[in-house]
């Protein structure tokens, strides 16, 4: 039996959803791939109040049973690939290269999630009176999590797996274009794993389903991933209702070429970093500031690359790139492509599509004022600008209101360590593109990029967890009246 029937969808809440019926439909080709029933916004105080009841349990289990579960999920991530990669496939138009990418970090977050279980929770403190006093971690309670199409999988079990594991309980809101690989494959792997009724709730839907997550009483903390102007909403919303809101939102990340750097090694990179998944991730290299010395032949070499990619159906073709999530999606890259253009500037490479196939695109003589290099695009363009010095290098770099991930390619690593220093940014990789990710390390970017890290290793228990100041005595402490 396939872990995900459309016809027995699992979306662990205790009662029907109450919105319409939604298409669950393939980015590729608009075919339908079966129906879901969206959230309203009234589903969210029930599945609330029934994770509210169900944490208690689940945080006085023994650490071992809550690490088994993790464990136990991520054990079937690998055991399900195939039938879930064609899931990230069809339903996210990602290559299969980057669904697997998805399954592995997947797995990877539950076995790291499994270890948060049994980590220490606390700390003994000196007192000045003759009492026992620590502090141990507890669990925040209900945790909510806002998560996007772009790399569902990845960018819901991120928050997920080690709230669960920490204790909480937690009410999911997957992005509708992808509820299946981004929600519904997380209920039916937990379910199988033995995740206890009531601590996880799927709930797909809208701004307004979101919105009444955000605000509702029984749940303290919001794990939001998503667009810098969404994310604004939840945080000023977040802290209406004094609550914590960890905030992982977009980008505009630099790959600096330094002149030391060998052409030859860098041109894939840079490629990967602006069109890896057609561009639609956050970490997305959207600008590339290249010395002097070295952009003629940099455009001209990555042009060269770019027109040589494939683009198309990834479930049918073997392809580079596949399709842009919807309509919307490719009228807003198109639409900054060609006001780029009109602004002057030269258009090397792509610039067309057919369908949602967007062509890569390199686009050279770009500046502050280029609509492409200035925001964030989220597709497969790749904006490429000049520099002459590094003092001038880390300007532009840090000329930019988001500060998520930087690359710098150079010979010699030290003196890219020493640019990276004069560039705020939450991420920073010395002869690498961009775009990376690991289940181990913190991530998370500064100013429009969001909050700073909030997941991966010790992050996760500062966002899931409350820090409580306990103390013991012998005796009846005695006051003065």
């Amino acid at each position: 039996m396939p872990l995900l029937d459309p016809h027995t969808w699992q979306t662990s809440s205790s009662r029907p959803l109450a919105g319409s019926e939604y298409a669950v439909t393939e980015p590729a080709t608009s075919e339908r791939l079966g129906t879901v029933v969206l959230a309203a916004p009234e589903d969210v105080a029930p599945a609330a109040e029934a994770a509210r009841a169900a944490q208690t349990e689940w945080a006085r289990l023994p650490h071992f049973v809550r690490a088994g579960v993790l464990r136990k999920a991520g054990d079937l991530f690998a055991a399900h690939a195939d039938e879930l990669r064609e899931w990230i496939v069809r339903e996210s138009g990602s290559v299969p290269g980057k669904a697997d990418f998805e399954l592995h970090v997947a797995a990877q977050e539950c076995y790291e999630a499994a270890a948060l279980a049994s980590r220490p929770p606390g700390q003994v403190l000196p007192s000045e009176a003759p009492r026992l006093s620590y502090t141990r971690r507890v669990p925040a309670g209900v945790v909510g999590v806002i998560a996007p199409f772009n790399a569902p999988l990845i960018l819901s079990i991120r928050s997920v797996a080690p709230a669960l594991a920490l204790g909480n309980a937690v009410v999911l809101k997957p992005d509708p274009r992808t509820a299946v690989c981004g929600g519904l494959a997380l209920a039916a792997v937990f379910a199988e794993a033995g995740l206890p009724e009531g601590l996880l709730h799927v709930l797909p839907g809208g701004a307004g389903t979101g919105a009444a997550l955000v605000a509702d009483p029984r749940v303290p903390v919001i794990s939001f991933t998503g667009s810098t102007a969404a994310g604004r909403a939840v945080g000023e919303a977040a802290g209406r209702h004094l609550k914590r809101a960890h905030l992982e939102l977009g980008g505009n990340s630099a790959l600096i070429v330094l002149a030391d750097a060998d052409l030859d090694a860098v041109i894939s990179t840079a490629a990967w970093g602006s069109f890896f998944h057609q561009g639609q991730i956050c970490m997305t290299t959207g600008r590339h500031l290249v010395h002097d010395s070295l952009y003629e032949e940099y455009v001209e070499r990555l042009a060269a690359k770019a027109d040589s990619l494939a683009v198309g159906d990834p479930h049918r073709a073997q392809v580079h790139l596949g399709p842009l999530i919807d309509d919307g999606q490719l009228g807003k890259v198109h639409a900054l492509v060609e006001a780029s253009t009109s602004a002057g500037a030269k258009l090397a490479a792509g610039g067309t599509h057919e369908s949602r196939f967007y062509r890569p695109t390199v686009l050279a003589g770009v500046d502050d004022r280029t609509p492409a290099y200035a925001e964030e695009v989220f597709g497969p363009v790749a904006p490429v600008r000049a520099f002459s010095t590094a003092e001038e290098a880390a300007a532009l770099a840090a000329a930019s209101p988001y500060g998520l991930s930087l690359g710098i390619v150079t010979r010699d690593a030290a003196r890219g360590l020493d640019l990276a220093e004069r560039i705020p940014t939450g991420i920073v990789h010395i002869n690498d593109q961009t775009v990376n990710d690991e289940a181990v390390a913190p991530f998370g970017g500064v100013a429009a990029s969001g909050t700073g890290s909030r997941f991966g290793g010790d992050a996760n228990l500062d966002a899931f967890t409350d820090i409580r100041w306990t103390t013991v005595r012998g005796d009846v402490a005695p006051y003065p009246f």
